[in-house]
């Protein structure tokens, strides 16, 4: 069983009451008016903003005509939804999508990730982080250490008495190119190595050689799908850029991401060798 993350719950509560919804065909409007709340109030409830009292909650199952069970239910997700997750520490840091993000990350069962060009966040050592962070011109040095504590903080996940199971393709450039040097890079190869060797049952990495000829998703940039325990949640996407990040909850456009990991998963070695590859060039880099 995933922990329990805030975003997850309210997003469920959401999805929730937007499908009820939609089944009896009610109006926004009729909504606002029956609770006493204005077209803002509720425009933030529905984006994830905000989350109902629970009067106002108790008064719209009603409305929605959910059953005792599913009244109790929602009362839940609301108690949990109005917990707030570590990354709300860092709100001033991060825009809002990113750390939605972060608490669906935190409440995941299963990440798919594509990665081309660095080691993947979950996955990276504290120099490489700090190497990383350090590189973005605009960001100043203590928000730089922050930056690491926030992606140190992601991957307790990984650590988890109900650990994440991760499972990632990789391109061989990600690991030769040199972030923080030589030494750096060494430690990370050998962090992503011991990450498999010990998490075998969690922790999946298949390496996409220089030797394929065509990858078809060799230009992408930066994805992840992330999957969740309740059956109520879909499959929600994620796809992140130097200067981009977006959430992709559109089913076509998360089949398409899907689809993606799997002919880029088709390319790469199995694990195995993938293993051997990484340890190649880490002896290289020595």
């Amino acid at each position: 069983m995933a922990p329990t993350s805030p975003t997850v719950a309210g997003w469920e509560l959401v999805l929730r009451i937007r499908q009820r919804v939609n089944e009896l065909g009610l109006t926004s409007r009729y909504i606002q008016k029956t609770l006493g709340i204005g077209p803002t109030y509720w425009s933030q409830i529905t984006n994830y903003k905000g989350v109902l009292t629970e009067n106002k909650l108790t008064k719209l199952a009603e409305l929605l005509e959910f059953d005792t069970a599913d009244r109790r239910e929602l009362l839940e997700l609301r108690g949990l939804a109005k917990e707030r997750g570590w990354w709300n520490r860092y709100s001033t840091l991060f825009e809002e999508e990113t750390l939605r993000y972060f608490g669906l990350e935190a409440g995941a069962t299963h990440i798919k990730s594509y990665e081309s060009s660095v080691i993947p966040a979950l996955l990276q050592t504290e120099d490489y982080i700090r190497a990383l962070t350090a590189s973005i011109v605009s960001t100043k040095p203590a928000e730089s250490e922050e930056l690491v504590r926030a992606r140190l903080e992601r991957q307790h996940r990984l650590r988890d008495d109900d650990a994440v199971r991760l499972t990632v393709v990789l391109g061989q450039a990600a690991l030769m190119q040199q972030v923080g040097g030589p030494a750096v890079q060494r430690a990370q190869l050998r962090h992503l190595v011991s990450a498999i060797e010990s998490g075998s049952e969690t922790v999946d990495v298949r390496v996409i050689p220089f030797e394929v000829d065509t990858v078809a998703a060799v230009n992408a940039a930066t994805f992840s799908v992330l999957d969740f325990e309740s059956p109520r949640l879909p499959t929600i996407g994620w796809l992140e850029s130097a200067t981009y990040a977006e959430l992709i909850e559109e089913p076509r456009v998360v089949e398409q991401l899907k689809y993606q990991y799997l002919r880029a998963r088709s390319s790469a070695l199995e694990q195995g060798e993938s293993v051997e590859l990484i340890k190649d060039i880490a002896r290289g880099l020595g």
